[in-house]
């Protein structure tokens, strides 16, 4: 089986050093080993006939487009041999079995296995499910309890409004009985009042009756389709809840000690809730299980992307990207413990030997230009930034202080509050969007057009912290206008004007496929990486807290 999946190099390695430490699977730069193997891998999938499957990459494949992230991981086998293994995250094809691709940690797909008849059972639930909700007998019996209940709530409420009304004019009128009647008179005068509000308590009280006796048939004919539907949402819920435990104790998972933990052992001391869907599924865990099962030394590791962009995050054509944070973290840190691998990067601090510089200062504010590199405010391991240098550095500062951030790998302009007064008013401005940015950026590509406005909502992906999705279900809305500066060597500079401050904004309006589906020069996360991010925030607008003065501030971008 290991000759099967384990590769040669086509051309010789003697050239290539071995790297003395394992990839650090979540941030790295890919070895040249497997940028070679991954080209290999690449070359395989333009000429193979294996398989079908469209990739989105030309227009004559049939089926929905879908993009796939292929892992390569470099080894040595027993005879002291440096070759390589393959992987596809996920199914390809709807297959699991493959000429070219290691097979997955558990084969869901195997003839007549669990989850398949599983499955199948889930899918019959849902068509019955399907036909109860598309019933056109339930349609019509809902329009008509809606139609009817509309009636019936308007009806109820302006009764009680005319209830209030009446009680409103009642106490008037006891008010100015109280001082022209007797006090024989206005006793009698009391009861006609009593007698006028359980009359008209009585009334009201009648009129829910009507509407509850009305309602009643439909609600009871209604109540055939929606308790069969209650309960094949009920059947589906704990058919699905099962089948995910099952699977999660199916996935073993090895490291280099020969220990085993499944799924369940793994994300039992995270906070996640439910296991992410296709957990266990991606080409890293599959390569180093292949390498654990028989006998391989992992040396490095790199995974790719191949195929058309998803619609909500940014994946390019052949791009490298890390390991996912939610999925993978949990479960590559056991495979990977014992092994001796490449520091966390992003546990080093950036900003050693860099300074703020301080634009100005007064008794309200200070603003400061932010180098690339260097946190807005401390983070989990690293707790230098612009909050903490502030802090150390300027006499009499109090309050929040921090007004607006500037992602760490952006560089430019900063204004930050000295005071709870100033911070107050600042924090105003930002919030109605009376304070105005520019943001200088280079392009990793040609934009023809030359301006435009982008508007695509973001939120966070949830299994990998601090990526961005574009999301038009659950997204916040994202505004960023452009225009085009220079186009030079292949590349575009530009000006951002970002409406609202979203995370990671500027980048994911820049790269993806409904922006400007071109990158930020530098760009980590949704592009290729360089010697930096090139996104600086060169203009800042503002009205000062103090004297109401429009305050301008400009640094420009040295690139």
């Amino acid at each position: 089986m290991v000759q099967k999946y384990f590769q040669h190099f086509s051309t010789p390695i003697n050239e290539f050093e071995l790297p003395s430490k394992f990839t650090f699977p979540f941030y790295y730069e890919p070895h040249p080993l497997c940028k070679l193997a991954a080209n290999e891998v690449q070359n395989y999938l333009k000429t193979q006939t294996d398989f079908q499957h469209n990739f989105g990459l030309g227009t004559s494949k049939k089926g929905l487009a879908i993009g796939k992230m292929f892992g390569v991981l470099v080894v040595q086998n027993q005879q002291n041999e440096v070759g390589y293994i393959s992987a596809v995250s996920g199914t390809l094809a709807e297959k699991n079995s493959h000429k070219k691709f290691v097979p997955p940690v558990y084969d869901m797909l195997t003839k007549d296995s669990y989850f398949l008849q599983e499955k199948k059972a889930l899918n019959t639930i849902n068509i019955a499910l399907e036909n109860s909700l598309n019933n056109t007998k339930y349609l019509d019996l809902l329009i008509q309890y809606k139609s009817e209940n509309k009636i019936a709530a308007i009806d109820i409420r302006d009764k009680k409004e005319a209830l209030k009304a009446a009680k409103k004019n009642r106490d008037l009128r006891r008010r100015k009985a109280k001082s022209e009647l007797s006090s024989e008179a206005y006793a009698t005068f009391e009861e006609t009042l009593s007698k006028e509000s359980l009359e008209s308590k009585y009334f009201f009280n009648n009129v829910n009756r009507y509407w509850a006796h009305t309602l009643s048939p439909i609600k009871e004919k209604l109540s055939v389709f929606t308790n069969e539907i209650a309960q094949l949402k009920e059947q589906r819920k704990a058919k699905s809840m099962a089948l995910q435990q099952y699977l999660s104790e199916q996935y073993h998972f090895l490291n280099t000690k020969k220990e085993v933990k499944n799924l369940s052992d793994l994300f039992a001391d995270t906070s996640v809730e439910n296991l992410p869907a296709g957990s266990g599924e991606c080409a890293a865990p599959k390569l180093l299980q292949f390498a654990f099962l028989n006998n391989l030394k992992p040396i490095t590791m790199a995974e790719f992307w191949w195929g058309q962009s998803p619609n909500k995050e940014i994946r390019k054509h052949q791009q490298f990207y890390p390991a996912c944070q939610g999925k993978c973290k949990p479960i590559l840190t056991h495979m990977l413990s014992g092994i001796d691998m490449d520091i966390n990067p992003l546990l080093k601090n950036p900003a050693i030997g860099k300074e703020l510089e301080t634009i100005f200062e007064d008794e309200a504010l200070i603003v400061v230009y932010k180098p690339a590199e260097f946190l807005s405010v401390p983070g989990i391991h690293i707790k230098d930034s612009v909050y903490s240098r502030v802090k150390q550095q300027v006499k009499n500062i109090s309050g929040p202080i921090i007004v607006h951030r500037l992602d760490m790998s952006t560089s430019g302009l900063l204004v930050l509050a000295k005071n709870k007064k100033a911070h107050k008013h600042l924090q105003s401005q930002f919030i109605n969007k009376t304070v105005h940015k520019r943001y200088t950026a280079m392009l990793d590509g040609i934009i023809n057009d030359n301006k435009g406005t982008i508007k695509l909502p973001l939120r966070v992906d949830l299994d990998d912290r601090p990526r961005q999705l574009v999301c038009f279900e659950h997204g916040k809305p994202a505004e960023t206008n452009w225009e085009v500066i220079e186009r030079k060597n292949g590349k575009t500079k530009i000006h951002f004007y970002p409406i609202s401050g979203r995370t990671h904004q500027l980048r994911v309006h820049a790269s993806h496929s409904l922006g400007l589906n071109t990158p930020i020069v530098g760009d980590d996360l949704y592009g290729k990486k360089s010697n930096r991010l090139y996104l600086h925030a060169d203009t800042l607008e503002f009205s000062h807290p103090i004297t109401k003065q429009k305050m301008i501030f400009q640094k420009k971008a040295d690139f």
